[in-house]
């Protein structure tokens, strides 16, 4: 999951980086309105975290700019947004949900608690209801990131997990290399060149030829059931 957090508080923010880079996500991190919204014009991202007090004004204003953007470019109007701020009151927060944000917690929070809330968040986006991701006879679980075939635990990479993961959420879409590496690595840090098709490589040796599938000169896809 590709997540930005627009937080002005380098602590929380840190450590909230590093908590999701825990759990598999790739942070980026802006601290101010126009930093966030240039970011957002620029990458696809799958969640935005979003802090109200900002330097440069309120975070809803860039809620509001978000949701009024047209569809079918960058930023994306539907993208998941959970507001995460000091603001505890019942008006504020409805303020924030009537504006377009999907989930509002308040500081301090439990980051546990957040991550699944993002996991919430992004299988409401997907459509789906349960947590676990079947894929054939595998199964993956994000909230824990584990794997099974056949009912038996399969040791995967954090970034085999990511792979397979990126690609179960949006089957039978197909992705390229380019919005592979896009999803899975932030600013800091990046891919060797080859190293998607190594991950692939290795998913297909543990799985099974079929979980993933090539779409030659194109990308990768995890087929529909």
């Amino acid at each position: 999951m590709r997540v930005l957090v627009v937080e002005d508080d380098d602590g929380i923010a840190e450590g909230l980086r590093a908590h999701l880079r825990q759990q598999g996500c790739a942070v980026d991190r802006c601290a101010t309105l126009a930093q966030g919204w240039a970011a957002l014009q620029a990458e696809a991202f799958d969640l935005l975290l979003l802090d109200l007090g900002l330097p440069d004004g309120d975070g809803s204003t860039l809620l509001q700019r978000l949701r009024r953007s047209p569809p079918g470019g960058l930023p994306d109007p539907q993208l998941p947004v959970l507001v995460m701020t000091a603001r505890d009151a019942v008006a504020a927060r409805i303020a924030a949900l009537d504006l377009g944000a999907d989930d509002y917690v308040t500081k301090p929070f439990d980051r546990d608690e957040l991550a699944a809330r993002m996991r919430a968040l992004r299988r409401r986006a997907a459509g789906r209801a349960l947590p676990g991701l079947h894929i054939g006879d595998t199964v993956l679980e994000p909230a824990t990131r584990t794997a099974q075939r056949a009912g038996r635990p399969v040791e995967l990479s954090a970034r085999e997990f990511d792979v397979l993961l990126a690609l179960a959420e949006v089957r039978p879409r197909v992705l390229s290399r380019q919005q592979l590496e896009a999803r899975l690595y932030d600013w800091d840090s990046g891919p060797d060149s080859n190293a998607i098709e190594v991950h692939v490589h290795r998913l297909r040796r543990k799985l099974g030829e079929g979980v993933i599938r090539t779409l030659r000169g194109v990308g990768y896809f995890v087929p529909a059931e």
